[in-house]
């Protein structure tokens, strides 16, 4: 089954597109109507090409392979996270205080060690390490770490180890899922037979 939404659009300060169907920033605009099938799916297969395919994802890749192959985690799915946190943007700051290209908040960053959030090579150890451990808590479920590592292990628990029902958990887990999709699909296809 197909789903159609509205898409917006913004322009972060560093020059980052930012795209969403459920806008939570005033600097969103329409982009493309979802009345329109073709014009939103294009719209989508170009939002999905965004996470994986520019040099600024490969600005990062050693960094991101390296703490996929110590934490025992797809190197995918932390592209798709971090695509979906930052961008790629190494100094991401958050309004509610969370940093870097995961987007540690400060209580994770100490508690991994981290001296400097924004430093990539640290920001990306402590987030594959505190996702691998979200992932062995949850048994493997990548649904409920994601939704943990978003809003916390402590509201999963609080709602029986379902998806809370916070409307920024509930747009982030499938937004994470789809680029991780996108990017296995992607991954299979440049693969030689």
């Amino acid at each position: 089954m197909t789903a159609w939404a509205d898409i917006y659009q913004f322009i972060g300060d560093d020059g980052t597109p930012h795209f969403s169907d459920q806008p939570t920033d005033v600097r969103f605009r329409l982009l493309l109507r979802a009345d329109n099938a073709e014009r939103s799916q294009l719209a989508d297969r170009t939002y999905l090409a965004k996470s994986g395919s520019t040099a600024t994802t490969q600005r990062f890749e050693a960094e991101i392979s390296a703490a996929a192959l110590a934490n025992r985690i797809d190197a995918n799915l932390l592209h798709a996270v971090i695509q979906t946190e930052s961008s790629y943007n190494p100094k991401a700051l958050s309004p509610k205080g969370a940093k870097g290209l995961m987007q540690l908040m400060p209580a994770t960053a100490r508690r991994y060690g981290v001296s400097d959030p924004f430093d990539a090579i640290q920001n990306v150890q402590a987030g594959a390490l505190h996702l691998r451990e979200l992932l062995d808590f949850f048994s493997g479920d990548t649904e409920l770490a994601l939704a943990a590592y978003n809003a916390g292990t402590a509201a999963v628990l609080a709602h029986g180890r379902r998806i809370p029902p916070f409307a920024e958990t509930i747009r982030y887990v499938p937004t994470v899922l789809r680029s991780y999709d996108f990017l296995n699909r992607k991954h299979r296809r440049a693969q030689p037979y």
